[in-house]
């Protein structure tokens, strides 16, 4: 029997292709521009928000459609699965992965739901018969603080395991790349 030879392992592999990244940082760049104009921006806030919506349409349907790790079959695991690693996380015992974790995967539904719902109650708050109605207007604002609360979140979900699993998951998002596993 001879031996194989050694195949060495790639320094980096690609996880989040160009529409995951691109997706994620006009997301960021929506909800920034719809919080700097969300007092007298008017119709550019408006537009923003559209915008937002679409760039979450367009998520939705690549998580479906898309490459391995964006698809949401790859990475959304059941209740069990995400409690069993939120204990691991609470004793640093977590492992890691290539692609989302099980909280990172269920904090991308919860963003993407905020950021939705935010959007349809700032569009419902331009039609006719909701213009000026004031429980939609504390809503739209109730949702979008409950949204900024979802990302710091998330930022400090990303600086965690960055730090707890030594990698660079902010330049990870820019190039799509992670060592392997």
């Amino acid at each position: 029997m001879t031996a194989q030879p050694h195949k060495p392992q790639p320094a980096t592999v690609t996880v989040w292709d160009w529409v995951v990244r691109l997706g994620h940082w006009l997301l960021a760049a929506t909800i920034a521009g719809a919080w700097f104009t969300r007092e007298g921006g008017g119709r550019l806030h408006e537009i923003i928000g559209y915008g937002s919506l679409a760039v979450v349409a367009v998520r939705l349907l690549w998580g479906f459609t898309g490459s391995g790790h964006a698809r949401f079959a790859d990475f959304i695991r059941g209740p069990r699965a995400t409690l069993r690693y939120a204990s691991l996380v609470l004793g640093a015992r977590e492992p890691r992965y290539l692609g989302h974790n099980p909280l990172g995967a269920w904090m991308i539904v919860t963003l993407l739901a905020l950021v939705t719902a935010t959007g349809l109650s700032g569009w419902l708050y331009t039609t006719d018969r909701y213009w000026g109605v004031e429980w939609v207007e504390r809503l739209h604002s109730t949702l979008s603080d409950v949204l900024l609360v979802g990302i710091a979140l998330h930022v400090l979900g990303v600086l965690y395991a960055s730090h707890r699993h030594r990698e660079r998951l902010i330049a990870a998002m820019i190039h799509g790349r992670k060592r392997p596993l």
